[in-house]
């Protein structure tokens, strides 16, 4: 009973179900990776990871990232008439996606060029990025409103149907590359139209044309771009320079040692979706003695996740070699490094929601601006030193970057005790 009325307890709930989902819906893919790695070729992982490349570059162009305007005005709804806002990002949705399409329609040339990807399958990377960025809408309500069962199991099944999909396409129907981005596309599609459905059912859509409510969730959104493009950076000039500089059968081994680095990168998202609501909820309280006590969580969590990275990347390559196919087994030199950039990025998080809160996310373009060069100059050199493995130093290196700047910019416009780690109590 003490427990419960802790001030942890709400938070711990809630990170305990999205990291248990998240663990889930993430383990489904992985669980299946010992067969799509015996009935893929390292060339067609490599094609299906610039997929999942172009899918996060253009995701970023259509809604303009105003899911997080959503987020931020959802605590404000006594205030605004929010099924109103939440139908005027709809109507930017529509607007930028077109302008998207017809951008990425003159640019198709040079975008399947520069990333190897089938010029005629861009259509299928412009689908999912729709209806993705609609699922993303209600997934973002579900956090706010924390509801992490609901968020999860919606998760874990379209990961299911997309998996199970695969599964058809690529071992019973032998269509290789192609069944992956098919079943994607699929599994887009029927959960995109759902979560339309639920919307209207939750009354979350009032057809009315609002120019304030559009410049608010654009004054969130596109200083965002900047950023997020920088973070994109960080996350894909990777596979892209490795695509170029190597070849795009390395940068299929080098997406499945990712996987699996990937794991502590997963686990972080997970605390972060039920951490930064909690956050904002705690520091609407202005309590100095409530700030010393989140600073101190936010310490044990920083060292909490560097051992987590550091034990998987012991332990990975003993399981390895029975977990993927012949081809694969020598993406086991990739997992130190990416399980160290995704420690860095769970300590990112922790200290970038404190920007959010003092709506200042303008102020991130610079940071990850920054960040995104250093990580490009500094992998392309890696790699031609050091060979694929290159690519996963400098993204470690330019995550570690990420959090420390970010670091230093949210004690600037939000202040909090992190000097005073000794005082008080935990």
């Amino acid at each position: 009973m003490l427990f419960r009325k802790s001030l942890y307890y709400p938070l711990i709930q809630s990170a305990g179900i999205y990291t248990i989902t998240n663990i889930l819906n993430s383990a489904i893919p992985f669980l299946v990776l010992p067969i799509m790695t015996r009935f893929l070729s390292p060339e067609d992982y490599g094609i299906v990871s610039m997929f999942s490349v172009l899918v996060s570059m253009m995701a970023t162009f259509i809604g303009l990232n105003v899911h997080g305007a959503i987020a931020r005005q959802f605590y404000e709804k006594e205030s605004i008439d929010f099924p109103k806002f939440i139908t005027n990002c709809f109507y930017i949705l529509i607007a930028s996606s077109v302008l998207t399409g017809l951008v990425t329609l003159f640019l198709s040339g040079w975008i399947s060029q520069i990333t190897q990807f089938p010029r005629k399958w861009l259509s299928a990377v412009f689908l999912v990025c729709i209806g993705q960025f609609i699922i993303t809408i209600l997934l973002t309500l579900w956090q706010v409103q924390k509801k992490p069962i609901q968020y999860g199991t919606y998760q874990i099944i379209q990961t299911l149907i997309n998996v199970s999909f695969s599964i058809l396409f690529v071992v019973f129907w032998g269509m290789n590359w192609q069944g992956r981005i098919y079943a994607q596309v699929i599994a887009v599609g029927i959960f995109a139209s759902l979560a339309l459905l639920i919307l209207f059912r939750e009354n979350c859509f009032k057809p009315r044309f609002s120019f304030f409510y559009i410049k608010n969730a654009l004054d969130f959104g596109i200083p965002l771009i900047p950023h997020t493009l920088g973070g994109l950076a960080i996350a894909t000039t990777d596979r892209i320079l490795i695509t170029n500089l190597v070849g795009i059968q390395d940068t299929g081994i080098y997406v499945v040692g990712s996987q699996i680095g990937m794991i502590i990168s997963i686990l972080a998202t997970s605390f972060n979706r039920a951490y930064s609501p909690w956050l904002f909820s705690q520091l609407k309280k202005e309590d100095v003695l409530l700030n010393l006590k989140i600073v101190k969580l936010t310490y044990v969590y920083d060292f909490c996740i560097l051992m987590l990275s550091i034990t998987l990347a012991t332990t990975a390559p003993f399981f390895l070699k029975f977990l993927v196919g012949e081809k694969f087994v020598s993406s086991s030199q990739f997992i130190i490094w990416i399980a160290l950039g995704g420690a860095f990025q769970g300590m990112y998080y922790m200290v970038t929601n404190y920007i959010f809160y003092a709506q200042k996310t303008h102020l991130l373009a610079w940071v990850t601006f920054l960040t995104a060069v250093v990580n490009l100059i500094s992998s392309y050199f890696l790699i031609i030193w050091n060979g694929a493995i290159g690519a996963a130093q400098g993204t470690m290196i330019a995550f570690f970057l990420s959090f420390l700047m970010t670091w230093l910019l949210s004690a600037r416009v939000y202040k909090m005790p992190w000097n005073l780690f000794f005082q008080n109590n935990f």
